[in-house]
Order: C-alpha cells, then structure tokens, then sequence
C-alpha cells in the first residue's frame, strides 16, 4: 500500500483542481450553475485569493492557456504588469540602492490579475457577481484556516510585522491565528464586492485602484494610478515542442515556459522509460538538462517588447541535439554557461468542462506574501514582481518603465492528435520547469495516472554559493527518493540537500487528464498542499 494518494478523482461533466478545497468547491459551484471551464477558473482563482494568501492576490499577476472546444483553438492569455512609469534604474540610484529590494512598495509592479479575469470572462457565461460570489463570502463570512495558513503566517511573521496594515490582518493584536479559527477579511470583502459591481474598471480607474495608488504614493512606492490606468493584457500565441509523440505547449516569454521545452527536447534523445524511474542516471539526465536549460533560461529570457529572444533557435531538434552532446553520462558539470541557439509563492489551476473546453491557470504574487504590504485599507496584498528586474543595463531582464519581468509563472498542456489530454501546472517559483518536466516524464514515460505523478518523490535543482558550492548546483531533493539513488549522485558529483517527503519547495501540482475515448477525465491535487481535485 502506498504511503501517499495515487488514485485520481474521475468526472464526466466537469473537473477542477487546485491547491485549496474551499477554492476547489468554489470552482464545481460555477460548474453546477451551467458555468464554462472559465467560469471554474476564475472563481476558483478568486477563492485562492482569499483562502491561499501566501501564494496569490488580487494584487498579483496572471498567465492562461484557453482550449476554446468549439472553434478548436488554444490561446494564451498575457496578464502580467509592467514596470511603473517612476520604476527606473536612475530612481534606485538616487536612493543609494544597487537592486530592487526583494519586500516593500518599491518591488511593487502594476498587477494584471483582475485585467485577465475580465479578458477571460468575455469568454465566459456567468456574471462578475456570481463567479466572484464564493471569494466575498469567504472574505465576508469567514472560512476556517488550516495547518499550513498557521505555519505560513508564522513563518514570515518577520515580514508580516514591517507592515502595520498586513500586520493587523494577519497577526491581529500581535498573535498568529490558529488551525480552525474562523479568518475574516471585510475589507477586502468590500473591495472584492466593488470589482464584481463595477468590473475591471474598478480596480484600474475606480475607487479601488485609486486606493491603492494613494497608498502606494504616501508610503515611497513607485505605483502610480497612470500605471494601472495604462494597463492592458494581452493574447499571446503558446509555444510548443514535441515528446514522445505528444505535442506540449508552455507559455512563451516574458514566461520562463520555454526553459521546460528545452528540457524535454534534450530528453527527448534518451530512452528514460529504458532507464527506470527515480534511478541515478535517470535524474542525473534531468538534472543536467535542467542545467543546460536554465542556462539559457537565465541568458535570453525577458519581455519581447523590449528584447529580440531566439525562441525558434532554442527550441529546436538540432539544438537539442547539440545541447545533449554536452551532457557527461556520469558526471554532473560544476558549471554551465548557457549555449549557442545561433544569431538572430504562486498558484496553479485547472478546469475542464463537460464540452471540453480547458482552463490551465497560474497566478501568484511572486514571494511568499509578495511585497509583505496590504495597501491601505483595501485588504489587497501587492505583489513583489518588481524584484526579479536587474539593475545592469548588460541583463536581459535589466528594469525599464513599461517593462514586464521575466517570469517564472507558467500554465502548460499536453495535445494529442491536435487535442488536449493533459491540463496541468504548479507553483514553485524556478522550480516549476523542472517539476512539469518530472510529471510530464511520469506520465508519458512511465504511464502514471495524473495523482500518481503528481505525489511521486521530486527534486529540483538550484544556483548553490555556499562555502563549497563555488558556484556550483544544489539539487534537493524529497527523502523518498530511494538512499542508493541519492547516493550514487553524489558519487557522480551532485550537491545534494535532502528535505522532507512533502516540501512545499517541491511545488503545488494539479492536472486533469481528458480521455476522450471513453468521455472521462481524471484529476489530481498535490498532498503538499491543502489541494483537492473534485469533479460531477
């Protein structure tokens, strides 16, 4: 018997998955109400705002891919901010800072959830007031807080305190809520109200935004109301690659998406299924191309408004191919430098409904509790985007005015015969094209149903410049991960760090899988989380 869930949750009219079951269940209601997957989407997307604080607000940002049943398209939706008018280099300069601070008003970018949310709505069939209805009652009403809210306000309670009015909220009177405490928030219940009466326009000319821009212009931010004002999202087209016969699609940049496609064209030239899961040199392959990837990751990828990105170079076969010959079979390279394609906190969900149309949603306000400032009196948690800019002029990602960040936010699907099988994502700041490429490789590789590769034992891999690190990757990884696997990656040169069996480092995943042969669909949640996938 298995020590972790493996057995999906099975549907026939409907499936959404996320990382919270209040928001889950928020998401079904829209389902039962004759709702569409994005009616699903964004009121489960809005519950989160409410119920999952450390990973999402409606101060954040928002990226979407929408399989559109009917007309037979898949689109991806563009709703992250930019940099603020006053944000510039020469402004950190005068205030004596060599980078954007990581917390405060001044990482605070403009957000772009609550203009995604109208984007999406366009295409779908209920009203603002209804599919915004479960995140007012939860904010109005109250819902009873879990383990993980208690540990995560504890744990960055430091944060918390900086700030009088996050504080008040969260650790009223100076104490952290308990498990079961019913947790209200009416103001933020007043603000959701106010967006669900009067639309996007509320929060980006109305009497929301012009709160938050009030606040954010007293307190030393740089966000201005001609910023949220000028905000617009937009409809990008997904890029893609193949694997094993399947095609997947990843959210192009500003998105770090193509980091993950990369990935699986390098694997795509090694027999994993030959090699056995959660062997050494099976993990040593993704761990290495992880390396490769990331390289270029880290090189080419920012807003394409203002940089020219080799995206068709990078991920193509011949790439790929060179790329792989640079792996070493059984050593881990200390160090790699990105290659030569040639000239030229957060949340995860989804939604499917019962026509077939797909939602693939992440949203998130970058660290946990994003900037660590509520604005005002609005209840609004701000995102701390801002901080992934560079103050070199040299990086890609060096910050500009109107400029979008590189993003680790990306929502990913899986096609098959031109269709989508696979709806899935997670959160996990770098980790996340490491983790879509472990599920991916679960299910195609291995023929894991969705929440078996979902709770399988991951790793990921980041920059280490520790004492002996030199530079170097340190790949941590879950302790169910077998001993002699960790063990022979050492060996072969890996820093190795071993966490807990279900680290929240590890991400939040969530997939529904579409089985149009016999009219079902499968889903999954992440155990790591308070996750629940649910269906009818």
């Amino acid at each position: 018997m298995s020590a972790y869930p493996i057995l999906p949750t099975y549907a026939t009219h409907g499936m959404v998955a996320t990382p919270h079951y209040l928001a889950t269940q928020a998401g079904v209601r829209m389902l039962l109400k004759g709702g569409n997957a994005i009616d699903a989407a964004v009121a489960a997307n809005l519950a989160l705002t409410v119920v999952y604080h450390r990973w999402c607000s409606v101060g954040g940002d928002l990226f979407a891919l929408h399989w559109d049943e009917q007309a037979q398209a898949l689109r991806a939706l563009n709703a992250s901010g930019r940099a603020p008018k006053a944000m510039t280099p020469a402004a950190f300069a005068e205030r004596r800072l060599t980078a954007v601070p990581r917390y405060g008003l001044m990482a605070v970018t403009v957000p772009g959830a609550v203009d995604g949310w109208d984007e999406l709505m366009q295409r779908g069939r209920l009203s603002w007031r209804e599919v915004f209805q479960p995140a007012i009652e939860y904010a109005e009403q109250g819902f009873p807080i879990s383990e993980k809210f208690t540990q995560a306000i504890e744990s960055n309670s430091p944060l918390l305190d900086q700030f009088p009015t996050t504080a008040a909220i969260f650790r009223p009177n100076g104490r952290v809520p308990q498990a079961g405490e019913r947790f209200k928030q009416p103001n933020l219940a007043r603000s959701l109200r106010a967006i669900a009466e009067g639309g996007r326009d509320v929060f980006y000319t109305g009497e929301v935004g012009r709160a938050i821009a009030a606040y954010s212009q007293a307190n030393g931010g740089w966000l201005a109301a001609e910023d949220l004002a000028a905000h617009r999202s937009n409809w990008v087209a997904p890029i893609s690659t193949t694997y094993r016969g399947y095609r997947v699609y990843e959210f192009p940049p500003n998105s770090q998406g193509l980091a993950a496609l990369e990935m699986l064209n390098i694997l795509d030239g090694y027999d994993l299924s030959g090699l056995g899961h959660q062997t050494p040199e099976y993990l040593h392959l993704l761990v290495e191309a992880k390396k490769l990837a990331f390289a270029d990751r880290d090189r080419y990828i920012s807003d394409p408004d203002f940089v020219q990105i080799p995206v068709e170079k990078l991920l193509s076969k011949e790439y790929a191919a060179r790329q792989r010959a640079r792996i070493d079979p059984k050593r881990a390279a200390a160090q790699v430098p990105p290659g030569m394609p040639g000239e030229g906190d957060t949340i995860y969900l989804c939604a499917v409904d019962g026509e077939g149309n797909a939602v693939s949603l992440i949203q998130s306000l970058f660290y946990g509790f994003g900037s660590g400032v509520v604005a005002g009196d609005t209840g609004i948690l701000l995102q701390n985007r801002g901080s992934y800019f560079s103050l070199d002029p040299n990086h890609a990602n060096y910050l500009q005015p109107g400029k979008r960040t590189m993003h680790t936010l990306t929502p990913a699907m899986v096609f098959k015969d031109e269709q989508p099988v696979i709806v899935m994502g997670t959160m996990g700041g770098d980790a996340q094209p490491q983790i879509h490429v472990q599920m991916i490789s679960n299910m195609l590789d291995f023929g894991m149903n969705p929440q078996a590769a979902i709770s399988a034992p991951r790793w990921r891999s980041g920059f280490y410049t520790g004492e002996e690190g030199g530079g170097a990757e340190l790949v941590s990884m879950e302790d169910r991960i077998p001993a002699a696997a960790q063990e022979a990656l050492a060996n072969m040169g890996h820093k190795l760090e071993v966490e807990g069996g279900w680290s929240s480092s590890m991400g939040h995943a969530q997939a529904i899988v579409i089985d149009r042969a016999h009219g079902t669909l499968a889903g999954g949640a992440d155990p790591r989380a308070d996750g629940l996938a649910m269906g009818w």
